[in-house]
């Protein structure tokens, strides 16, 4: 079923168009990822794809009656609870839960964080019935636990799907096409991220090739002319302008002007060298007033040159000890050394230290008044030309201002660099480049990310907090803990735990546990998933009776013991859902 058809759309900045002349169909089963450099668009087409704003030309034709779910790049909730914006039924509970926010189901939306907003209108897009999902970095503010779930759910989903993430991962797992956007035009590529990139290595060789082999025909006519024409005639001396015309002429602009060249940025600006001491925590620990221990007694020691992350579910005070090793919050237990050497560059979350109404060259100057020739070239650098260096920090997109605050912190000349989800808003090129400044990069750095594949490549050790207060730095370093990880998770989705038998001894917990980390055979395997489908079929039909419980009415406590009662068995349902799905994966490889 075709859920939306867009035929020759276009939209413009001022400047320069974002898209024009796109065509793109999306059907019920498609699952298509959208991107492209920071500003190009993306968001604009996912509005005018779910009926939020209006191309500026073509037409959109959607299907008759196609219900769709947007999660805007900056929702607007509802005013009220969020129980009361998203919905008092087991469903709206259960995925409340998953994204970290059942304890913040009474409070007012207008209390919240940015981050928590997003997970609460990801909440409200999720539960809704709908043919057509469109995401708008659904993944920002989630935690990995999250992500891997949210990952699950969006693969099941039964419509159309497109969406707009920096998470590689997600791409890869999630879609099966990839639209860029371009300098104006669209280019869809079949497959996942490495196909994207595959297919973007292939058509930057082509237009290369193509440029090369065009340049030069136009040589060698023009040479043919030049010694050939015995007579200037009119006819000759249009050829020999044509010729030179293509010669003198210039490829199509690249996406941006230049490179984001970070390397030339470190040359350009000197870091100092740090001492033996970077950054001591002993027994440090926090908590806000009386309420419980985010975490305590963690001894931590960045070593000069060292690669740490900081992981751990939502709330559990990831940023709360990112601002204690910057300094800005004293722990409430413990101690806090600092060398001597260190000057550290904060890279915080939502761009708090920016005043929008500044313009970005101001911004840059700092006190100064009048950016240095330094400055100007880091700018261009960052893709910040004549144009954009005089707009006010509010005109730009969040990718723009996330980029802006990057060059704050390196123009900075730091010899320690914390980022604090430095991935949210920021396009795939630029986060490729910063990771491979990064990685040769003298100083010493501290993330906290939700990013696989950002950890993957920047960090080499991990701190863990467990959201209950308890810390850990696991041996093996970010490598090591993330495959234990997933490890916990799919041995907690394949032991055959039905909520129908009785006979889960530990015993019998041992041998299917030691059963999941050796290759069983197909027969096994067959086995477990049948099992696995019997199960869900009558913890589906649980479910259901619940569901038929609750509409009947009745009494307020039988029914919010219903209730639970519904909750349970939706996790139920949930946890034999993704272990069908991993037992599927194993039989068909």
């Amino acid at each position: 079923m075709i859920l939306v058809d867009l035929a020759g759309v276009g939209a413009r900045r001022p400047d320069r168009p974002l898209f024009e002349g796109l065509s793109l169909t999306v059907a019920t089963g498609d699952r298509l990822g959208v991107v492209g450099r920071n500003g190009g668009g993306k968001s604009t087409l996912l509005r005018v794809l779910a009926g939020e704003a209006e191309p500026e030309d073509g037409t959109v034709r959607r299907g008759r009656g196609v219900r769709v779910g947007f999660l805007g790049q900056r929702p607007v909730l509802p005013a009220g609870t969020v129980r009361a914006a998203v919905g008092s039924h087991w469903e709206a509970a259960a995925i409340l839960d998953r994204l970290g926010m059942s304890p913040l189901v009474d409070a007012d939306v207008a209390t919240l964080s940015g981050g928590q907003a997003k997970r609460v209108a990801l909440a409200r897009v999720l539960v809704a019935e709908v043919d057509l999902l469109v995401l708008d970095e659904p993944t920002n503010h989630l935690d990995l636990d999250a992500v891997a779930w949210l990952e699950d759910r969006l693969s099941r989903f039964a419509g159309g799907l497109v969406l707009v993430t920096h998470d590689r991962h997600v791409l890869d797992r999630v879609t099966t096409r990839v639209l860029e956007l371009d300098r104006g035009h669209g280019y869809v590529h079949d497959g996942g991220y490495q196909s994207y990139l595959d297919a973007r290595v292939e058509r930057a060789d082509a237009d290369a090739s193509a440029e090369a082999v065009r340049r030069n025909l136009a040589r060698v006519e023009l040479a043919w002319l030049r010694r050939g024409a015995p007579a200037r005639t009119r006819k000759s001396k249009a050829r020999i302008a044509s010729a030179t015309a293509i010669v003198d002429g210039r490829p199509p602009p690249p996406d941006r002007a230049g490179s984001l060249d970070l390397d030339a940025a470190r040359r350009g600006l000197k870091t100092p060298r740090l001492g033996d001491k970077v950054v001591v925590l002993h027994g440090v620990g926090h908590r806000y007033g009386d309420e419980p221990w985010l975490f305590a007694d963690l001894d931590f020691d960045l070593a000069p040159g060292g690669r740490v992350g900081i992981v751990g579910p939502n709330g559990s005070g990831k940023s709360t000890l990112l601002d204690i090793i910057a300094g800005r919050l004293a722990p409430a237990a413990g101690g806090v050394e600092k060398g001597t050497t260190v000057r550290m560059g904060y890279y915080d979350q939502a761009g708090r230290d920016l005043d929008p109404t500044l313009r970005v060259r101001d911004a840059v100057a700092g006190r100064a008044g009048t950016p240095s020739w330094e400055q100007v070239r880091l700018m261009e650098r960052f893709w910040f030309d004549d144009d954009v260096q005089w707009a006010p920090i509010a005109t730009l997109s969040g990718g723009e201002r996330r980029r802006l605050q990057l060059l704050l912190v390196l123009a900075e000349s730091p010899n320690v660099v914390l980022l604090d989800e430095p991935t949210n808003d920021l396009d795939l090129d630029t986060l490729r480049v910063v990771e491979d400044y990064l990685d040769g990069w003298p100083g010493s750095l501290v993330v906290v990310s939700h990013d696989r594949a950002h950890l993957e490549r920047t960090v080499d050790d991990v701190v863990v907090l467990d959201g209950r207060g308890a810390t850990s730095t696991p041996p093996g370093g970010f490598a090591a803990y993330e495959q234990a990880r997933m490890q916990d998770r799919r041995q907690r989705l394949l032991p055959p735990t039905s909520s129908l038998r009785t006979a889960s001894d530990a015993t019998a917990a041992s041998a299917v546990a030691a059963a999941a980390k050796r290759k069983r055979s197909p027969s096994t395997v067959r086995r477990l998933l049948g099992e696995t489908e019997r199960d869900l079929a009558a913890v589906t039909a649980r479910r259901d009776e619940l569901v038929a419980e609750l509409g009947t009415g009745g009494d307020h406590v039988a029914l919010a013991a219903v209730a639970a009662q519904l909750a349970a068995t939706e996790a139920r349902v949930a946890d034999l859902e993704e272990r069908w799905l991993v037992l599927a994966d194993e039989l068909g490889g």
